[in-house]
């Protein structure tokens, strides 16, 4: 190398001292430096124990024109803590040496695993960030509510009641084994995680009661989910499963609610008697069949993204007194909300054509609307298989009513009359006081099913209200 070329990478090493140089010195150094947060507690929803929360997140911010040199961010409790950090990519329960250029910057990552607590009752668990700037400390809180589980993990259960005491967490699916009856008591909170299913091979049985709905739902326990449709899959009931019952449930937040029958299988198609629910939420169906025999009474059936009932190749249903109420608008639903058929398309490596006879499909005093033109969706591979419904006293929302004047299939039907619910945008499916529905039941059939889903007498007035809701008035206001 030459003299010129010694000389060049001299200046260029001297230059490049004096910058780094000059970037040390600029740190501001004075102990009345502050930090500035997005936030000055993080909250965590309730955190099922041994299971991780989702992540959270804030933002530390330089509010100055020229850097910072964060000594250490720490978990308040250090190592003991049952909080994680990732501080600007960096994981750890301590981070050191931090900087932040001027207006500048960093996140900081949260997460937190609970511990078994060894009781019943939600635990407060309570931490801390803390930043230690120029000698001087300041610090964003940590809050999560902790709640104990009945861990169910991937398990066959046999003949046993599951009781109110403290939530059930499902995590890789379960079954009720055949010949084997699982209860679940008033109350009882039911949390699957993500795609884990409740199959039943044996029996459920569900006993709500008004005031104590038996809750089924998806594991994330922050207020956005709360309406958040495909967290977990549903209740799967499979064939040779009989006897069941679900009784003043909940049921929400998956890709169908329940779904009874499977194909490729010699045993029995399944049967349910499912009264006084709510299913809502659902990314394909609240209640879906392949050839099952159900009976629903007072239940609603909303927000689903493909239908509210699903009720193909067949089977033997009556529905007295539901509200079938579908405005999802999640995506852009193209199907009708109750979809009835004799038949299905197998869809798994070939295009064959399952039929079975639809013995009996009975929709009495009953709501069957939503936002799309057409949410009757009725369809028969041919006559020889059987195709047999009934409506009465209905309510529908189709495109040609034209089309559905046959006696034998109809009688005393309304068509595409705004049903006068509540709010649909809140799924409060109650009918307000000048809704059309209001007195258009048949009283034989509401002596059938005398009390509404909340418990109010539908028949007092002679002129029970189609659907699941009965509207009362107040003394007061009539």
């Amino acid at each position: 190398m030459d003299n010129f070329g010694k000389i060049t990478v001299l200046i260029i090493l001297i230059a490049g001292s004096i910058l780094f140089s000059c970037k040390k010195e600029d740190f501001l150094t004075s102990p009345d430096v502050r930090l500035s947060f997005s936030t000055d507690t993080v909250f965590f929803d309730t955190i099922f124990t041994t299971i991780g929360s989702t992540t959270r997140y804030f933002t530390v911010h330089n509010p100055y024109d020229k850097p910072l040199k964060i000594g250490s961010v720490r978990l308040g409790r250090g190592a003991s803590s049952p909080y994680r950090l990732n501080v600007d990519g960096v994981a750890g329960k301590e981070v050191d040496d931090l900087e932040i250029n001027p207006r500048d910057s960093l996140y900081v990552f949260v997460e937190v695993t609970i511990n078994p607590l060894g009781g019943n009752m939600p635990l407060l668990v309570r931490d801390s960030v803390v930043f230690r700037l120029n000698n001087k400390e300041q610090d964003v809180d940590l809050v999560a509510w902790g709640q104990d589980v009945h861990l169910v993990d991937g398990q066959v259960v046999q003949t046993q009641t599951w009781e109110n005491d403290k939530p059930y967490l499902i995590i890789h699916s379960m079954m009720v084994d055949t010949l084997h009856t699982l209860t679940i008591q008033p109350g009882v909170r039911i949390y699957s995680h993500f795609n884990s299913t409740i199959y039943v091979s044996g029996t459920l049985i569900v006993q709500g009661t008004g005031k104590e709905p038996v809750l089924f739902s998806g594991d994330r326990q922050e207020e956005m989910y709360d309406d958040i449709p495909g967290q977990w899959s549903g209740i799967y009931f499979l064939n040779g499963s009989n006897h069941n019952l679900i009784d003043h449930a909940v049921i929400q937040n998956g890709i169908y609610g329940v779904h009874l029958g499977n194909f490729y299988s010699a045993d029995s198609f399944p049967d349910l008697h499912i009264s006084n629910t709510i299913i809502q939420h659902m990314t394909f169906a609240g209640i879906s069949s392949v050839g099952a025999w159900i009976r629903s009474e007072n239940c609603v059936v909303a927000d689903c993204g493909s239908y509210a009932l699903s009720l193909t190749t067949g089977g033997n249903y009556r529905f007295v007194h539901c509200t079938i109420a579908n405005y999802w608008n999640w995506s852009n639903r193209t199907t009708p909300s109750l979809l009835l058929t004799n038949y299905y398309h197998l869809e798994v490596g070939d295009t064959s054509v399952v039929t079975g006879a639809l013995v009996r499909a009975d929709f009495l005093n009953m709501i069957i609307y939503g936002n799309k033109d057409a949410e009757v969706g009725l369809s028969s591979y041919s006559d020889e298989v059987g195709f047999q419904y009934y409506f009465d006293h209905c309510l529908l929302k189709v495109k040609n009513p034209e089309e559905y004047g046959d006696a034998t299939h109809y009688h005393t039907v309304f068509f595409n009359k705004d049903p006068g619910f509540v709010r649909e945008a809140d799924y409060d499916f109650q009918l307000d006081s000048l809704a059309f529905a209001r007195d258009k039941g048949d009283l034989q059939i509401g002596m059938t099913v005398p009390a509404d889903l909340l418990g109010n007498d539908r028949t007092v007035d002679g002129h029970p209200d189609l659907g699941a809701y009965e509207r009362i008035d107040s003394i007061s206001s009539r």
